[in-house]
């Protein structure tokens, strides 16, 4: 097992963008672009076990994706399905547990049983964590969490005043997982897009011009030494 750097990140958050651009780029096919961006995903991986980073939280597929072109849609389901099956092996060998977060009960049947076929074979994995946000909002997540707030106050099982924000976070879609400390954004584009609203509170940002097809081990590294020299105060004034 990989020890975490003591000087972090523990947890590395990543808005996988720019894979439509490099396809226009090339004079491809959107799909083809996303097709190439799941290579970088292995890429990260790799980062995230030589860093020592134990978390690593992709963001897959928002719940505004679903407005795109149905053909699209279903390109990236399919291949999603590809990518659990091309990597189930990765993921064991590096002792990796898959976890998802989001509305998962929105994804077609084939792509959420095949998620949930990788989830449970590596369940028993604590090295290091691949979270893969899918049909996920930070709002919807936000909503969703006051929703089961709401009803947990109504069955009387929660009084009104203990609502607070550890209340709320314990209901988030995982709870269990720790904030990020690092959000790496590719493609140039400056904005969360609705991402981990809530755990980002405190994270670093790192943007880069980097498509997400073009990303990899050192591009992850760089963000991460940027990181380590940033001094994080979380209020104080340090």
């Amino acid at each position: 097992m990989t020890s975490p750097a003591p000087d972090g990140p523990r947890h590395v958050a990543i808005i996988m963008d720019g894979n439509g651009r490099w396809a226009r780029e090339r004079g491809l096919p959107r799909l083809r672009g996303h097709e190439a961006g799941a290579e970088s995903i292995s890429a990260a991986l790799r980062a995230c076990r030589d860093l020592g980073i134990r978390y690593l939280t992709l963001y897959a597929f928002s719940v505004e994706n679903w407005v795109r072109p149905k053909a699209e849609v279903a390109g990236l389901m399919a291949l999603l399905r590809r990518f659990l099956r091309a990597r189930e092996e990765e993921l064991h060998a590096n002792r990796t547990r898959l976890r998802a977060i989001g509305r998962l009960d929105d994804l077609p049947a084939p792509a959420r049983g095949e998620l949930q076929r990788v989830m449970d074979s590596t369940a028993h994995f604590t090295d290091r964590h691949l979270v893969l946000a899918l049909s996920y909002g930070g709002r919807a997540e936000i909503a969703d969490a006051a929703r089961r707030i709401a009803e947990r106050v109504k069955a009387g099982a929660l009084d009104p005043a203990a609502v607070d924000e550890a209340a709320v976070a314990a209901n988030l879609y995982a709870p269990d997982i720790p904030d990020p400390d690092l959000m790496i954004r590719t493609s140039g584009e400056v904005r969360l897009s609705n991402f981990l609203l809530w755990q980002l509170s405190y994270a670093e940002f790192h943007f880069t011009p980097t498509l997400w097809p073009d990303f990899r081990e050192a591009d992850l590294a760089a963000a991460v030494a940027e990181y380590r020299r940033r001094h994080r105060r979380f209020g104080d004034i340090g």
